[in-house]
């Protein structure tokens, strides 16, 4: 089977216990929660993500993923055929890292809501992600209801109640909704089934200018790598519109932050050229919308390391979006359950979101239906570009407040 491209993102969303990450190792076969805190505290910290293919199988009432085919092949040991190739990206749900979920969510065609069984309906960071899926213009979902083989019958049944009435009346009300149980793999190919159903295929505009957004950066070199042995940089993430091919030269923005007095700009941008390109681990010539992808590139890999680039944006020299140091941001409230936060203030520490960009920010002003917000991190954002605020109230940070960029302080044009 030759090279096939994803041509589609779904991103998990839903509470932290819900077993995200443990449905998307029973539909790729892969756990993606891969860093040592994260599994240590059991949680999703930083986005992880793979992909995953469907297939059809002799003999099987539902097409099949990867988690259950068996070393590649249908139960009946025959060569699964290919219907179509499905990026996952896996988000936290732990209340302090919500605005990691919004940075992941926003280039996803559809979204896998992850519900648990055992508990009521909806739990606050569940009621969180599907309000930032609607902020973002996140339309297609399907709910896993897991966990069902920890329940009765009948607690079971009372779980997809309260489900129901929580997407009702909703642009989600009529979503799927799948009991399964990720552990031992029931109604896993059911699942996989309406993932491929609700998630779109894009259609990939190759003329525009290419924009790729940032998810994860990495430093892949084992520690103590003679410097001749070592490999550049690599950037994670998926391309918004055009292509990037081998050799290419790229631009990374806001890029690094320089104290040089006489600079023209406190960010200069990052070249580097793309020397490898990869899907979960199959080499392309070319990087497209569509799937989650990794550029193997020439830069300095300590600049890329720990995600360091993570939030940036990449593309063809000279194209890219401004850098800001501040937003000016016309700003909504979010409609929460049953509580109403206070407004912003002035000084007020904020974390803000805007395209694959999550960074902290200080409120300078708040005007009417305005706020101007000092970023302690630049990011390379449109203007119009969405935005999503997390501020702390009564010790929790939480998903407040949403908007549109403005203006601001350009510091690189």
């Amino acid at each position: 089977m030759g090279f096939v491209y994803p041509d589609g993102i779904i991103s998990t969303a839903g509470h932290v216990d819900a077993g995200k990450t443990s449905v998307v190792y029973a539909l790729s076969g892969v756990w993606v929660a891969r860093h040592s805190e994260e599994v240590k505290k059991a949680m999703t910290i930083k986005l992880g993500y793979t992909q995953i293919g469907i297939y059809d199988c002799p003999g099987s009432e539902y097409p099949l993923s990867d988690g259950l085919l068996d070393k590649g092949r249908c139960p009946d040991g025959s060569e699964p055929k290919l219907l179509r190739k499905i990026s996952i990206v896996d988000v936290p749900g732990h209340e302090v890292l919500i605005a990691t979920m919004v940075s992941g969510a926003a280039a996803v065609d559809a979204a896998l809501m992850v519900i648990d069984a055992t508990m009521p309906v909806p739990q606050p960071q569940t009621a969180e992600h599907f309000a930032v899926l609607d902020i973002i213009g996140v339309k297609n979902m399907v709910v896993a209801q897991n966990k069902i083989d920890l329940v009765p019958k009948e607690k079971a049944v009372e779980n997809y109640n309260q489900i129901r009435k929580f997407l009702s009346g909703t642009w989600a009300q009529n979503s799927p909704v799948v009991p399964v149980s990720a552990l031992h793999r029931v109604n896993i190919d059911v699942l996989a089934s309406y993932v491929a159903k609700i998630t779109p295929k894009r259609e990939p505009d190759l003329s525009k200018p290419a924009r790729m957004a940032v998810l994860r950066s990495f430093n892949v070199n084992p520690p103590g790598t003679p410097a001749d042995k070592l490999r550049g940089g690599v950037l994670g993430g998926t391309l918004l519109q055009g292509a990037i091919k081998l050799g290419d030269e790229v631009e990374i923005r806001p890029g690094l932050k320089i104290d040089r007095p006489g600079a023209k700009s406190p960010y200069q941008p990052l070249l580097t050229k793309v020397v490898g390109i990869e899907y979960g681990g199959e080499k392309a010539e070319e990087a497209r919308p569509g799937g989650l992808v990794g550029l193997m590139t020439t830069l300095d890999p300590a600049l890329a390391k720990a995600d360091a680039l993570a939030g940036s944006v990449v593309g063809k020299p000279g194209t890219l979006p401004p850098v800001w140091t501040s937003l000016e941001l016309e700003v909504r409230e979010l409609p929460r359950m049953g509580e109403k936060a206070e407004p912003m203030k002035p000084n007020e520490v904020v974390l803000v979101s805007i395209g694959a960009a999550t960074v902290f920010g200080v409120v300078q002003s708040v005007k009417k239906d305005t706020a101007v917000i000092a970023l302690r991190k630049a990011v390379s954002a449109e203007q119009g570009a969405k935005a999503v605020i997390t501020r702390q109230i009564r010790n929790r940070w939480i998903v407040s407040n949403y908007g549109v960029l403005k203006g601001g302080n350009v510091a690189l044009e």
